[in-house]
């Protein structure tokens, strides 16, 4: 008998945290990894009641819809002996989209009927992938499968993950109709590319990388035309050796956030247009593993290391005031089912992360105070 369709009780449960006094809400609490949509990908639908996730239990990564009120838990798929699984939604929030292997599946998320719409050719791997703004088509990429020469374990510590940018694998960044399936190959190159991001406002916009070691890899940050198949390089380098990436759009669909370390060690986020205009960058002395901003004026970094804390800035005045700690993180990044991948809802009043700070792997949001002043200061 299938599971999918099989509602798991609320794990929800709320704690004051230790640092700032804020209520953390802890989503899932299952002896198992459970963890959103990577930040770039919105994960929230209908009309933010409901949060797809994805989660190990029983041993096997499944989707699931979190309705974020009452805590109740749906599960929409039912796979067997999976242990990567990752999801984009259309932006009407009719449909998921399932990566799974080399296959690309089209999920309803109202009546669960699941549709193979797209499976990455003999010989390479699927990348992750996001609808277009008008919803009509999804982007993905596919990069050509060199593990039979060189040992990969990207998603545990990035092993190989330098030696599979020197081999610069054949990729294509492939155009699928979101309806009826297929592919169009609209962009191709002997390099290793992934991180797919299109723009949630402009449908002939999206951005891609050249994925590496940042400081060694080409050029990291790419713009794509799908009118013309025309590339071009986002955020040029300002010193050789500087690090820039993750890289995402704002809500206005043709600003670009990313962040980034200098060549001294210094680590900053900032912005650009897509069509290289407009820069600003805001630096912090202290690393972290991401950077993300609402569009709306605020900035949110995880930490790495002796930093445990999320830290917040706000833009007061037409300038990024902080770091204010939002609250206590404590996460061990020691797989990508573990990083934190912190990510504003669309209001930016609320933030969700993930955190394995019980040993496991956990969703939680925090509301965000009015008050930016309220909390306390990141003292380095």
């Amino acid at each position: 008998m299938s599971a999918k369709g099989t509602v798991w009780p609320s794990e929800r449960k709320t704690e004051t945290d230790r640092l700032t006094g804020l209520e953390v809400t802890q989503l899932t609490n299952y002896k198992a990894h459970s963890y959103h949509l990577y930040f770039t990908e919105n994960g929230w639908y209908d009309g933010e009641q409901r949060l797809l996730f994805i989660s190990d239990r029983e041993n096997c990564a499944n989707l699931y819809s979190l309705h974020v009120e009452s805590g109740l838990i749906t599960q929409l798929t039912d796979y067997n002996d999976v242990d990567q699984l990752d999801a984009c939604l259309l932006p009407d929030g009719s449909a998921a989209f399932v990566k799974m292997g080399r296959s690309l599946i089209r999920l309803d998320l109202e009546s669960l009927e699941e549709k193979l719409i797209y499976e990455a050719p003999e010989g390479y791997h699927l990348g992750n992938a996001n609808a277009t703004a008008d919803g009509r088509f999804i982007m993905t990429c596919v990069q050509e499968d060199l593990s039979f020469r060189i040992r990969l374990d990207l998603g545990n510590g990035y092993v190989g993950h330098r030696e599979l940018m020197e081999a610069a694998p054949h990729s294509m960044i492939v155009r699928i109709d979101a309806q009826i399936g297929g592919g169009e190959k609209v962009y191709e190159a002997n390099r290793f590319i992934t991180h797919i991001n299109t723009s949630p406002k402009e449908p002939w916009l999206m951005t891609f990388c050249h994925e590496g070691p940042w400081h060694l890899v080409d050029h990291r940050i790419w713009g794509l035309d799908l009118r013309t198949g025309h590339a071009w390089k986002i955020r040029e380098r300002l010193e050789e050796g500087e690090k820039v990436g993750h890289e995402f759009f704002y809500p206005d669909g043709v600003t670009v956030g990313y962040h980034g370390f200098r060549v001294d060690g210094t680590n900053f986020f900032g912005n650009i247009r897509y069509d290289n205009t407009g820069m600003e960058e805001t630096e912090f002395g202290f690393d972290t593993w991401h950077g993300y901003a609402d569009g709306l004026g605020q900035a949110i970094v995880d930490g790495k290391g002796a930093v445990k804390t999320l830290s917040l800035w706000r833009k007061i005045d037409g300038a990024y005031e902080g770091p204010r700690i939002l609250c206590e993180l404590r996460c061990s990044f020691h797989s990508q089912k573990v990083h934190a991948h912190p990510r504003f809802n669309a209001d930016g009043k609320r933030l969700l992360f993930t955190s394995d700070k019980n040993g496991y792997g956990n969703l939680y949001v925090v509301d965000i105070p009015e008050d930016f002043s309220s909390l306390p200061l990141l003292e380095k």
